[in-house]
């Protein structure tokens, strides 16, 4: 004011001093800047640790002071007051809650806190006051705080800028997806479930070593949430979607058990985030309220061991029909999944491959700043053991040098100058005792000295290499992973309901037709009467313009098949999901039913109803390689397929064959080569190993099928050449021999039969189905085709029009076609 005329008013002051603003603009900015404040300082989660401000001041605070998992427990109320007074001043109730939650272990998958006292219950008890409870660290917690003493994440002003508190924790595992997240901010929300720890660092792991891995790659590893209280997941369509998409609705169903005898239901588990005490409640309500008939008696017989509520039903109540009640009401409830998280500051919604990279770069960021600040105390060190050596070295000098000097001022600098010593080096000299002048002591410096080099040596080597600092990163995620690492809790089931689509689809053996361009359809079996050898057969389906069958199977509507292309992928199919259709229609695109990429087609279809676990999926490829792999390896396929091989460049999957480990193969070559060897030639490998060679191509051949031989049942080998010829040779013709041979000739190609399209083994009941290019079908008996020896022509099989060709053989049991038949002869009567 000092400034302003002496005459001027002061109110005019004070009136050039205001700004003027529209209101809808100053409250616009003003919600803008207190939104952002609740979505960065409160609401959600960092993706880097997984933690809200208040959980990791929490932490923070409680590292600080010294309340770990070897203390003692301290007072919550001690706990509560020193995060408030130092790092977060919103109040002692909210820090409570969130102290308590993180020591509730139906709350957290792995709970942070250690708690002593009543930290509230399933049945929606509250804690008791913070005075009465105690706590520390959990041993998991000291996992996130591991090495921040040493620069590993930056620090910032706490908020009356007398302390300095974490920017982020450096999370030795991935918290974020270990122990899920909900919060609600202004405008968006996030509701991260939980999961299971050794999935997780199983994903991570994947991700770091394969840093192209897909979603559904590292879903090999985590297969869904993992809840504390257990219970169970409902299809895992939903899981795909939210882990693909970052958002998507789980089904969680509570775990029970029918007792149909003793009349009652128990159940053992509830999903995440159930009041036990009100579903209780809400039953008898519905009870009372003659929503749900057949319940007599409801008990809550929970105690310290698990959740236990009976449902007692009256004598003529169906269990069945109390239970899906049950279910439709109460035991059922869906979790919202938002994967939405804070990257630099900013909220996004992330899917799986997203969340763990962001981990990722953090955890290398950490480890690479703990490397650097541990590179810079072992350089210091190692400075101080060369002077000391070399205080050793000449020691009676340097006696001598320190005992004529006047102080230890005149002592450091008559070092530096008469030996060189650096000002560290000699300050530590003149500090050193006479005892560490003894032989032993020289050993233990040289010793020491060797071992803070070889330590500099490997820092060094891992700041700069990527691929050891990342080493450094998988090994210590391990040793998490070995540490604390449980079974999995939640559980997956099947969407059974009370009357699937299944049921209401009538069952009958089907003909699947497949075309190059992706057309599928089923027909009846029994459309396709048996015909004598060299018929014609009759239109199977039509074809747009240009378009061509690619191959054809039989199946039952209810069979669930396997369907593997060309590509190497497998994908699980229903029959009755393809649409049934007549002889001459087109069919509907595949790309409607299976998540096939261009030039991607079905190669080989097996049925899951032949399948056993002991059992192996035996496949070849178009350039000569086999693999075998275990059935159970192929235990959960997601609707995008999973891998079923690994293919060289310009490979493409064949055939795959059905195997006991104890089998023979036979690899039949285009060109009517065939070579005949034991199975266990070919190792069981994994899904995405590539395999070994089975047959040695001649120049210009490929494979063009597999067959696999049991000498119990099958009598011949049946091949069919793309002319419509074919042939039955005993089995005893193709003697056996080592893998990776050239084989043996099994028939005659050329001008007249053209190259081979299938070789099978087959047996004096089975019927043969064959599709030509053009859409015609046939279906003749095996014995139809005539038995001769290996290195022959054969005889017509099908007799084609000009131009077309056989495109695809399969191979139909008595037991299928027999029942077809049998269905067919009864419409006749």
């Amino acid at each position: 004011m000092s400034s302003e005329s002496p005459d001027a008013d002061p109110g005019d002051v004070r009136a050039a001093q205001v700004t003027n603003a529209r209101i809808e603009d100053e409250m616009e900015q003003s919600y803008i800047d207190y939104a952002m404040s609740v979505i960065a300082g409160r609401a959600l989660p960092d993706v880097r640790d997984g933690l809200k401000p208040v959980h990791r001041r929490i932490l923070f605070a409680m590292n600080e002071a010294g309340v770990t998992s070897n203390s003692a427990h301290r007072k919550s109320s001690s706990v509560v007051g020193e995060t408030m007074g130092d790092y977060h001043p919103h109040g002692d109730s909210a820090i409570y809650d969130t102290l308590a939650r993180m020591a509730q272990d139906f709350s957290m998958r792995y709970p942070l806190v250690d708690g002593q006292g009543n930290f509230g219950s399933v049945d929606g008890d509250p804690p008791a006051a913070m005075r009465y409870t105690e706590a520390r660290m959990a041993p998991i917690a000291e996992e996130l705080m591991a090495d921040i003493e040493r620069d590993t994440v930056d620090f910032q002003a706490n908020y009356d800028d007398r302390l300095e508190e974490p920017e982020v924790l450096p999370a030795a595992f991935p918290n974020l997806l270990v122990n899920g997240s909900s919060g609600i901010a202004v405008g968006m929300s996030t509701n991260i479930p939980p999961h299971n720890l050794g999935e997780v660092v199983d994903a991570t792991v994947e991700l770091i070593e394969t840093p192209d891995a897909t979603v559904e790659d590292l879903m090999e590893h985590v297969k869904g949430p993992d809840f504390p209280t257990g219970a169970n997941i409902v299809g895992r369509n939903a899981v795909h979607k939210a882990y693909k998409t970052g958002r998507g609705r789980i089904r969680v169903r509570a775990e029970f058990e029918v007792h149909e005898e003793e009349g009652r239901i128990v159940i053992s588990e509830l999903p995440f985030q159930q009041n036990k005490s009100r579903l209780v409640e809400r039953i008898a309500e519905d009870v009372n309220e003659g929503a749900i008939e057949g319940i007599r008696d409801l008990r809550d017989e929970s105690d310290r061991d698990g959740i236990r509520i009976v449902v007692e039903l009256k004598r003529d109540a169906m269990a069945e029909v109390v239970k899906n009640q049950l279910l439709e009401s109460h035991l059922e409830r869906t979790f919202g999944v938002i994967n939405l998280a804070l990257v630099d500051g900013s909220p996004q919604v992330l899917d799986l491959k997203q969340t763990l990279e962001h981990y990722v770069d953090h955890r290398r960021e950490v480890v690479r700043r703990r490397s650097e600040h541990e590179l810079a105390e072992r350089e210091e060190r190692a400075h101080i053991l060369e002077g000391r050596l070399k205080a050793l070295d000449n020691v009676d000098s340097v006696v001598e040098t320190i005992q004529d000097s006047d102080d230890r001022d005149a002592a450091k600098a008559a070092l530096e100058s008469t030996f060189e010593f650096t000002e560290a080096q000699a300050a530590h000299i003149v500090r050193m005792q006479l005892g560490s002048l003894t032989s032993m002591e020289t050993a233990e410096i040289e010793e020491e000295y060797e071992e803070v080099n070889a330590r500099i040596e490997r820092l060094e080597t891992i700041l700069s290499d990527l691929g050891e600092l990342d080493q450094v990163i998988v090994d210590e995620l391990q040793e998490i992973k070995d540490e604390y690492d449980d079974e999995r809790r939640t559980s997956f089931i099947e969407d059974a309901g009370d009357v699937t689509h299944e049921d209401l689809i009538p069952e009958e053996e089907c003909v699947v037709v497949m075309s190059e361009d992706d057309y599928i359809k089923r027909m009846s079996l029994d459309t396709f009467r048996a015909q004598n050898r060299g018929g014609k057969g009759i239109i199977g389906t039509g074809l747009k313009e240009g378009d061509r069958v690619s191959s054809v199977f039989a199946a039952n509507s209810h069979d669930y098949l396997l369907v593997f292309t060309n590509q190497g992928q497998i994908y699980e199919l229903k029959t009755y999901e393809i649409p049934e259709m007549s002889r001459t229609a087109r069919g509907k695109s595949a790309v409607n039913l299976l998540d096939l990429d261009d030039g991607e087609e079905i190669e080989s279809v097996v049925n899951t109803e032949d399948l056993d676990d002991d059992e192996y999926l035996t496949m070849v490829t178009r350039g000569g390689y086999i693999k075998r792999t275990a059935v159970d390896e192929f235990g959960n396929i997601r609707s995008t397929g999973i891998r079923a091989i690994r293919l060289e460049d310009g490979d493409e999957l064949v055939d795959v064959e059905v195997t006991d480990g104890d089998a023979d193969i036979v690899i039949g070559s285009r060109n009517g080569m065939a070579i005949r060897f034991a199975e266990s030639e070919a190792r069981a490998m994994g899904r995405t190993a590539r395999g070994v060679i089975g047959i040695d191509l001649r120049e210009g051949d490929a494979v063009a099928g597999v067959a696999a031989i049991d000498d119990e049942y099958h009598n011949w080998v049946l091949t069919v050449t793309e002319n419509g010829y074919g042939k039955r040779s005993d089995i005893d013709e193709y003697r056996p021999q080592s893998r990776n041979g050239k084989g043996l000739v099994d028939i005659k190609t050329g001008d007249r039969n053209g190259q081979v399209v299938a070789i099978e083994a087959v047996t004096h009941s089975d019927h043969l189905v064959a599709m030509s290019a053009d859409g015609q079908i046939m279906r003749t008996r095996v014995e139809e085709v005539s038995t001769v020896s290996r290195n022959t022509k054969g005889v017509i099989v099908m007799n084609l029009d000009p131009d077309d060709e056989v495109a695809s053989v399969d191979i139909v049991p008595e037991s299928v076609h027999a029942a077809a038949d049998a269905d067919a002869e009864a419409d006749d009567e």
